[in-house]
């Protein structure tokens, strides 16, 4: 196991909602009961998975730690992927159950998630104030940074809840706890950061600071994925990625930019319908998208595409366009090193849903992007 260097380990805190960042391998046993003490939980109610909880060791060592601290209530493990909202809903019984008055959710972004509707839900409930969570992510989906919450509904639909309350106020970045990740998910919810730092480039609104946030982030992860694929028990590697998991999406006050871009739509369209993890969803489709943005985008999207070339120290093609191009190629090519290759039909979405999922995901039929967006993924199909 290799071991990281200090400059690894901090924290970090920024807006009204965000009290802290800790990171650091082995910081869990530090930061959470910082945490609990800044914020002012009592009694937690951990929020996880069920592999996570029964499959490995990862909560009960944050269980353990809060029985330390007499700030233990319980564990709810109930929660799937897409954070379906039948499991949100025994979730808040399990919140009210436990007398808690704050959630430590473990896992990826559907107990993430989960944890921000179970508190929107417990608030609408009995009209107190939103109470809050700490997010320990064992993956690098970044769903701790956003102000949002995605759920399925019992129809396989995404549903939406969004309010700068939803934000977790502390997050743990701890790679010893990333150890027990399974692979594919790891490496692929990484590919779910590079879209978002990737899109971030030509969302609309987002500040400059933040755009060279998401450069130093894509070089980051085409740096250290190869490496935490080819030694898993690299820490450095893995605590890097954690890192620029953050960078990807930096939390901010508000939520005033635009929308991520279509990579995002389209996953969010093919995820909870049919069942396919969201950073598979990433995996099939940024590398098309950027393509597609070589042909499709306005000129000052194309120039903050290809400045990524520059951070990942590859060479012009001496062309905008062919840039573009080239960072689609550098993409897909990461995707299929990874060994994270993968098509529509895999997850058996019919093809004849294909126009219905682009008009979805463009959000106009009669754009002419549609029919584009429908080439796009009778690409990624077979």
């Amino acid at each position: 196991m290799a071991t990281p260097s200090s400059s690894l380990s901090g924290s970090y805190a920024c807006t009204d909602t965000l009290k802290g960042v800790f990171y650091g391998p082995g910081s869990v046993k530090t930061a959470l009961p910082k945490l609990l003490d800044i914020i002012g939980g009592k009694k937690a109610l951990i929020v996880t998975g069920r592999s996570l909880y029964t499959k490995t060791d990862v909560v009960k060592t944050v269980e353990d730690i809060l029985k330390e601290h007499n700030a233990y209530g319980a564990t709810f493990y109930e929660i799937g992927e897409h954070s379906p909202i039948a499991g949100v809903k025994n979730g808040v019984k399990a919140f009210k159950d436990a007398g808690a008055d704050i959630i430590i959710s473990v896992g990826g972004g559907s107990p993430v998630d989960a944890a921000k509707a179970i508190l929107y839900f417990f608030q609408q409930e009995t009209g107190g104030p939103f109470l809050r969570q700490i997010a320990i992510p064992t993956t690098l989906s970044a769903a701790e940074y956003t102000i949002s919450a995605g759920l399925k509904d019992e129809q396989g639909n995404k549903i939406r809840l969004i309010s700068e309350e939803l934000a977790p106020a502390g997050i743990i970045l701890d790679a010893e706890l990333t150890l027990a990740t399974p692979e594919r998910l790891w490496l692929s919810t990484a590919l779910r950061a590079l879209d978002h730092a990737v899109e971030n480039l030509y969302r609309p609104f987002v500040p400059i600071p933040l755009t060279y946030l998401c450069y130093a982030a894509i070089a980051d992860l085409f740096t250290y994925l190869p490496k935490s694929k080819a030694n898993p028990q690299d820490l450095e590697a893995r605590q890097r990625l954690q890192i620029a998991s953050w960078m990807s999406i930096w939390p901010m006050k508000s939520d005033n930019h635009g929308p991520l871009g279509l990579s995002h739509s389209l996953g969010h369209k093919l995820g909870a319908k049919y069942g396919i993890p969201h950073g598979i969803t990433s995996c099939l489709t940024l590398a098309p998208v950027v393509g597609l943005k070589a042909e499709v985008a306005s000129q000052e999207d194309k120039k903050a595409l290809a400045a990524s070339l520059f951070y990942l120290r590859q060479e012009s093609t001496g062309s905008l366009d062919g840039d573009v191009r080239k960072l689609s190629t550098l993409i897909r090519q990461l995707v299929d090193d990874l060994g994270l290759k993968s098509t529509l039909s895999q997850y058996n979405v019919p093809k004849a849903d294909l126009p219905k999922i682009a008009a979805l995901a463009v959000g106009n039929d009669e754009d002419p992007l549609v029919p584009r967006t429908v080439a796009l993924l009778e690409s990624i199909y077979a």
